[in-house]
């Protein structure tokens, strides 16, 4: 029996959003589980000129359900774009497996997640959740490099009576969404602008286009130090809901992407969720060549008895194995605090950083200065009649003398003071003398950081 072609799908109507003008080529059209459609439209077509995969799962055939079929079409999506060095884009809307009582729709979920993992770090993979994403589908959505998702859209492993599991809002706020947009349209639109500013595969360069002014001067606030860095309008930021204290975005400098990875507030401390955060953002940075921009001001890392019971030193162990094993251009500013641990693991040595540089109120150091007045300027306090008085005195000169931002560059930690008005032009010119950049790592599988 042949099948007639249900133009008005909304599995159409949204790869049509998604691709230049509209248009695009679709193949495997006829391709059926059984007597119905495969319940899924996949073809290629241009996204800002750059050439894409994509698929999208159709709702208005057996509710979009996964089999043998629909997962064959989905391979071949991810099998064309190994071939040819393009992205891919997931479309996901559907209410889980093709049931027929056998096991035959687990063999297609893996088969999924087989071809996801393969090129995952070698083409750009971007979800867009615009309904229902659940079961094993949700695991092949999350695998992505990022997940864009409608406000009403659900992302989840099993149905939970639980108010609000399983919303866009949810995956937000636990990291799965990197984006969550009004509707289908304006999703389509967020996919367009990350596949603009990515590399087309991992052997490509980074994009680099024309450019507008900063939109803001240097300010003490990170919101005006990124806009005061990256060009005007580039900003897209990425996790907003996600592990407050860290901030992650791509952008463009002087044209060319980059990934700003910053610490979000000089009074918040870095939780597991924090590490987890930036940690997965260089690594995808780092496997595209993307250039990481690193802003750090920050408190430390949230230690105590409960995080360090539930082993949090793993996570900042993560957050340092990321930036040291990345072989990206790396470039750090110290635009506060960054004692101890934090240093090593996001700004300096520790982090291989090719650029340290740091602005003139920054505190580098081992201790905090209260610790450090505590530890090496005991004597000092000894007969005072106000001990938070002089500690405070004592810390503000620990902080402007050993610990300032002038010693750390006297002792070779930073390769520079600069001024946050000199911020961009100095991270552009670092940026430019950083484009060939060639470091290969010691032949090996993976590392072996803790998870």
């Amino acid at each position: 029996m042949q099948m007639e072609k249900n133009a008005a799908s909304p599995a159409r109507a949204r790869l049509a959003l998604l691709f230049d003008g509209g248009e695009y080529r679709e193949f495997g059209t006829y391709v059926a589980e059984g007597e119905n459609p495969a319940g899924v439209v996949t073809g290629y077509g241009f996204v800002n000129g750059n050439p894409v995969y994509a698929f999208a799962q159709d709702q208005s055939e057996a509710n979009g359900a996964v089999g043998a079929a629909q997962a064959e079409k989905i391979s071949k999506v991810y099998t064309l774009a190994a071939k040819t060095g393009a992205p891919v884009v997931g479309i996901y809307d559907s209410n889980g497996a093709f049931m027929d009582g056998t096991a035959r729709s687990l063999n297609a979920y893996s088969l999924i997640m087989k071809r996801v993992a393969q090129v995952s770090g070698v083409v750009p993979q971007i979800a867009l959740v615009a309904g229902v994403c659940a079961g094993s589908a949700a695991m092949a959505a999350a695998a992505a490099d990022f997940v864009v998702m409608t406000k009403d859209a659900e992302l989840f492993l099993t149905p939970s009576f639980e108010k609000g599991a399983g919303s866009a809002e949810a995956a937000a706020k636990n990291g799965v969404a990197a984006i969550v947009a009004e509707d289908e349209q304006a999703a389509a639109e967020q996919v367009r602008a990350l596949i603009n500013l990515l590399p087309v595969n991992n052997m490509a360069m980074a994009p680099c286009m024309e450019y507008e002014a900063p939109t803001a001067a240097a300010g003490s606030d990170l919101a005006s130090c990124v806009d005061s860095i990256a060009d005007g309008g580039s900003v897209i930021e990425l996790y907003a809901d996600y592990a407050g204290a860290a901030y992650t975005a791509l952008a463009t400098v002087n044209g060319s992407t980059v990934a700003i990875a910053a610490t979000n507030k000089t009074d918040a401390k870095l939780t597991e969720a924090d590490c987890a955060k930036l940690s997965r953002f260089v690594r995808v940075a780092d496997a595209f060549s993307i250039p990481v921009i690193t802003l750090v001001d920050t408190l430390g890392f949230d230690g105590n008895a409960e995080t360090e019971l539930a082993g949090s030193v793993k996570a900042l162990t993560r957050l340092a194995g990321s930036y040291a094993e990345a072989t990206t251009a790396k470039i750090s500013v110290v635009t506060g605090n960054a004692v101890g641990a934090v240093f090593v693991a996001l700004a300096g040595k520790g982090c291989n950083a090719d650029f340290a540089y740091a602005t003139e109120n920054a505190c580098i150091a081992p201790l905090m200065p209260e610790a450090a007045v505590e530890f090496l300027w005991h004597d000092k306090l000894k007969g005072c009649d106000d001990l938070t008085a002089k500690r405070k005195e004592l810390a503000k000169e620990y902080s402007t003398t050993l610990a300032s931002a002038e010693k750390a560059a006297n002792l070779g930690v930073i390769d520079d003071v600069i001024a946050p008005a000199d911020m961009r032009a100095v991270i552009a010119s670092a940026l430019s003398m950083m484009e060939g950049k060639r470091v290969t790592n010691l032949p090996k599988k993976h590392n072996n950081f803790p998870f």
